[in-house]
């Protein structure tokens, strides 16, 4: 009889500066996956769970049981009824398929809930209570995780993806099947340890194909083989989420079939690690540089011109919404600019015009919104697919009724009914829009527009604009941050 392997998890990415929160509407919104709804979505694709059903697919003694899956764009608060519902439905769905022989987890790591700041160590928490302490649980987690010694403690093993933006997700999800594979066989017995660094990666400075981070990489991966751990991974951490795990860390997992005292391997090789880092952590900080500071250079950068509106940031959880950065831009003249918004509003009231009409339209943040006149050009139910590895591993998407506008400046700016982060270059080219139209392309996040928009702009430049993205993190208000922590102190 073949061995059964579970295969569940809540991924969100949350914001706890943000006032709006995250219903459970905006869970069925995202990814809400039961049973084989999970395989029909992510086999073949580059997700982390695409990994898994690779492996486990692949092991004639096994059989791969999709449990639930939810997801959503990453917000504000989890609201508790919308946690507590989420419980409900994993759990139920859990029970049903009961017995298993081993699990899998797909947590994001940096979920905070209303009553439950450690979302994902809560849940995790839960799941072994109910599975037993000898059923071996492996799984994965974003980068960006803050990762608390409850996740670590309920889990044999954990993975994080190492790379940002995150193109190695399905090749993470492997490395953690294979690992529950082997354990499941005999061949190895996982331990792992969490080390919670006194600082926190600057989010500029999170770009794992430049330094520092591609060097710290590179030293972890060395550091790992020389060790002969099974696992080293790199959190980056999430810092817009005011909780006790925020920060940078690592985990490490050694093999105690391989190790006389693995434990102490893991031990000793997180001292060094941390040791390492923390004598370069001047590097981890960023430059922040203004909206003004970066004007003057555009006029010299081969064209287009990626900026990244990183205190707007929807992979954050920030609303999409703000215009600070067209505004300048069209002060000064520059442009042609595409820019994509998140404004329901805007979409209804030039929905009412025909494609071709002028009319004034009021975009972006309510209470102080960018008016000026506008010539309707598209209009869209906004879906499209996206085939290659790209940050996120998401294959479709759907940013709801969408309409393209074009302004005076001769700007072009998409309103979307939906949320959406800037990680395909598809949310351009299947509407039609080239991109080597534009001067200037704005996406609102960090690092993750970077693998889809790198290969079309040769030049890309981080702006720190305001919003509850901002990239100066201590001009946030923590109450809850572990001390001391660098760059705060």
């Amino acid at each position: 009889m073949r061995k059964r392997i579970a295969l569940l998890g809540i991924y969100h990415e949350t914001n706890t500066f943000i006032e709006t929160p995250t219903t459970l509407d905006d869970f069925k919104k995202g990814y809400w996956l039961a049973g084989e709804a999970i395989r029909a979505e992510y086999e073949g694709a580059h997700h982390e769970i695409s990994g898994v059903i690779d492996v486990i697919d692949a092991c004639p003694d096994l059989e791969l049981v999709p449990v639930l899956y939810a997801s959503a764009t990453p917000g504000g608060l989890i609201r508790q009824e919308a946690y507590e519902a989420l419980l409900a439905e994993m759990w139920s769905a859990l029970e049903a398929v009961l017995p298993v022989d081993g699990c899998i987890v797909v947590p994001h790591g940096a979920g905070v809930a209303e009553l439950y700041p450690d979302l994902d160590g809560h849940w995790l928490g839960l799941l072994r209570e109910k599975l037993g302490p000898e059923l071996p649980i492996t799984g994965t987690l974003d980068p960006h995780a803050n990762v608390s010694p409850a996740m670590v403690a309920a889990t044999d093993a954990l993975v994080a993806y190492a790379t940002n933006p995150h193109i190695d997700q399905r090749a993470t999800g492997r490395k953690a099947a294979r690992m529950l594979v082997e354990t499941l066989r005999g061949k190895i017995q996982p331990v792992q340890h969490l080390v919670q660094l006194p600082m926190a990666i600057s989010i500029e400075q999170q770009y794992t194909s430049q330094d520092p981070c591609r060097s710290l990489l590179a030293h972890l991966t060395e550091t790992g083989a020389r060790n002969r751990l099974l696992s080293a991974s790199l959190l980056l951490g999430f810092p817009y989420a005011d909780v006790a795990e925020m920060g940078s860390a690592f985990i490490l997992v050694a093999d105690q079939k391989q190790e006389a005292d693995a434990q102490k391997l893991i031990r000793k090789t997180g001292q060094q690690l941390s040791d390492y880092i923390l004598d370069r952590k001047q590097e981890f900080n960023g430059q922040k540089t203004s909206i003004q500071a970066v004007l003057p250079s555009l006029a010299t950068l081969p064209k287009p011109v990626l900026m990244l509106d990183m205190g707007d940031n929807v992979g954050g959880g920030a609303p999409g919404n703000s215009t600070h950065l067209l505004e300048a831009l069209e002060a000064e003249d520059i442009g042609p600019v595409f820019i994509c918004l998140y404004d329901p509003s805007a979409v209804k009231e030039a929905s009412q015009h025909a494609v071709g009409e002028a009319f004034s339209l009021a975009i972006g943040e309510a209470g102080k919104p960018y008016k000026t006149e506008v010539r309707l050009t598209q209009l869209s139910d906004g879906k499209f697919t996206e085939s290659t590895p790209k940050h996120g591993g998401f294959v479709n998407y759907d940013m709801g009724e969408t309409v393209l506008v074009e302004t005076q400046k001769g700007n072009t700016v998409m309103l979307t009914t939906r949320r959406t982060p800037p990680y395909s270059l598809r949310q351009m080219t299947a509407f039609g829009l080239e991109p080597d139209a534009f001067a200037i392309i704005i996406a609102k996040g960090v690092n993750a527009p970077i693998a889809a928009y790198a290969p079309v702009c040769p030049a890309i430049v981080q702006v720190d604009t305001p919003g509850v993205t901002q990239a100066d993190m201590t001009l946030f208000r923590y109450q809850n941050r572990r001390k001391p922590l660098f760059p705060f102190e």
